[in-house]
Parts: structure tokens; C-alpha cells; sequence
């Protein structure tokens, strides 16, 4: 009880983020979060980790053991979404409940029955709520006099108009003064017609370059689909083992709570055959008693009720 209460003043402990948990949101893309748990007491820590939204997250893992001086991180992972919420706005809150455990504890050892408020234990509750992010903004490529340039933000814009209208495609002015410089005046009106004649977008100078080498284009698509479907197993493989964990959990509290109940259950059966076997000498005595002296017999009282005359009298 006094632990209980110096414990109730102490965190046992500390999250990393403290506050909230920050997920970068794109409509059919997963996203995930990294947390860490840091143990600054002497003692082992159980935690554990639940969600408003459990159909929408998975926590690998949610329940573990914390060392005393140890850390312990685990991932919470959002599944693709189909749609945006409004103003990327999200209600979805995260609590991440800890305390004391028996020394040498594992995380199979942990049950529900751990993270149940009473006087005798202290709980330690941090709520995090979930903050959905949009992705930065990455570097666009514009042609340039022939050259890639990176643009950002109202300077990519500006620019595109600019080589859209022609400006920065306009070659200086020259003369024609003598017939060995046409030579030089077609090479620079080659480069011209390059520059007019190139690709505007890097999107239009990737569909080139796949056109060109088909086979890379296709390599590139098995790898990304190779990609998504490991990602898939690995994340449904996690899932299932945090339910299995959550399963064996459930499993040996109800074993538990079965064998109390067999145990209430003996005693009782115990209690109620020593009471007959009580009952049952009572009378054989008393009717004993009733031949040795020829009188009435002695009444046998319970609550209630009366044995006298062999029958009972309420």
C-alpha cells in the first residue's frame, strides 16, 4: 500500500513523443509512427497499448516488458486510407497504460488482470492523440538551355511559364559577316531547336526514356509490386501474431479463473458433505437417546427447522 502511494507520485514511464503522434497522410499509402518507452526506475515495467480505432491501426507490438534503466520501442502503423479527412482533422487517441511487475517477468507472462486499477497498485495512463501530416513538397525538374534545374515552390510555377512562352530558349543576337561563320550560326540554331523541341515535364522525359527501354520499365514494376506484397505479408503476418499473443493472454485468464472456480467449488462440496455426515450422527443419536430413556426425543434444530418423531417441522 505504501509503495502503491510513493509509486502513484513517481512516472515510471517516460514517452518519446510525449504529446502526440505524427503520421505523414496519403490517400492509399500506409504510414507509420515510431514510440519509444524509457524505464527510469529500479523495477521491472509492463506496458500496454490501446486505440479508439483498432480497425485502423496496428501496434507492434502492444503489450511488452520494459528492464529497470532499459528502453523498449514499438511501431504503430496506420493502414491505407481511401479518402482524406476533412482539413486531414483526426479524433483517433492512443493510451499507453504501465506498471510495476514482478521481477524476471516476460511478455508472454503478462495478463489484462496486470493494468486493473486497484489500492494495491499504482497505474500510470498517458494518453497521445494522432496528428495526420502532409507530405513535403519534392523538387520539380524543368529544362533549362538544355540543362535540368531544380526549382521549389512559386519559382517552379514562374519559370514553367517562362519556358512555355520561350523566354529563356531566346539565343543572342548575331551577325552574318563572313560565309565561314555559318558554320557557327547552324550549330547555335541546332541548339535553339533542341531547347524549343525538348521535353516540358519530367514526366513527359520519363514516358521517353520507358519507350525507349521497355524491359527497365517492366523490371521496375515487378520490383515495386514485389514490394507492395511483402509489405503486405509482413504486415499481416505482424497483425496475427499480436492477436495470437492477445489470444494466449486471454487463454490463461480463463484458465486461471477456472481453476479458482474448481478450487470454491471442492471446498464447497467438502463443507457440504461434513455438514450431512454431522447431521446425520446428530440423529442416529438422538434417537438413540429417545429408546434409552422412553421419552419424547430431543428436537434437532436447524434454521428454520426442527427434526422430532423422525420428520421435520418448519
Amino acid at each position: 500500500m505504501a509503495m502503491a502511494m510513493a509509486l502513484a507520485t513517481t512516472e515510471l514511464v517516460e514517452i518519446q513523443p510525449p504529446h502526440q503522434l505524427n503520421f505523414t497522410f496519403e490517400v492509399k499509402k500506409q504510414s507509420s509512427c515510431a514510440v519509444q518507452l524509457i524505464n527510469n526506475t529500479p523495477h521491472y515495467v509492463a506496458f500496454k497499448v490501446k486505440t479508439t480505432s483498432p480497425k485502423k491501426y496496428c501496434v507492434r507490438p502492444n503489450i511488452g516488458v520494459i528492464k529497470p534503466r532499459s528502453t523498449c520501442d514499438f511501431t504503430v502503423v496506420m493502414q491505407a486510407q481511401r479518402v482524406a479527412p476533412p482539413d486531414l482533422r483526426c479524433k483517433d487517441k492512443f493510451l499507453i497504460q504501465s506498471t510495476i511487475a514482478p521481477f524476471g517477468i516476460t511478455e508472454e507472462e503478462i495478463t489484462s488482470d496486470m493494468f486493473v486499477k486497484d489500492f494495491n497498485k499504482h497505474i500510470q495512463e498517458k494518453k497521445l492523440k494522432v496528428v495526420l501530416q502532409t507530405p513535403p513538397s519534392s523538387p520539380i525538374l524543368f529544362p533549362l538551355n538544355g540543362e535540368a534545374k531544380l526549382e521549389f515552390g512559386h519559382e517552379a510555377s514562374l519559370h514553367k511559364e517562362k519556358v512555355i512562352r520561350g523566354v529563356e530558349n531566346i539565343p543572342p543576337p548575331f551577325k552574318v559577316s563572313k560565309p565561314e561563320d555559318l558554320d557557327g550560326v547552324n550549330a547555335d540554331n541546332s541548339r535553339v531547336t533542341k531547347n524549343v523541341e525538348g521535353p516540358e515535364t519530367v514526366k513527359e522525359e520519363n514516358e521517353l526514356v520507358q519507350a525507349k527501354n521497355p524491359e527497365s520499365g517492366q523490371a521496375k514494376a515487378v520490383e515495386g509490386k514485389i514490394e507492395v506484397e511483402e509489405e503486405a505479408l509482413k504486415f499481416s503476418y505482424d497483425f496475427e501474431k499480436s492477436t495470437l499473443k492477445e489470444m494466449y493472454s486471454k487463454l490463461k485468464e480463463a484458465e486461471h479463473t477456472i481453476m479458482k472456480l474448481m478450487k470454491e467449488k471442492s471446498v464447497t462440496t467438502r463443507e457440504k458433505d461434513t455438514f450431512k455426515q454431522e447431521l446425520v450422527s446428530y440423529v442416529k443419536e438422538d434417537e438413540r437417546n429417545q429408546k434409552d430413556s422412553g421419552g419424547f426425543p430431543l428436537p434437532v434444530c436447524m434454521p428454520g427447522w426442527t427434526y422430532q418423531s423422525g420428520s421435520w417441522i418448519l
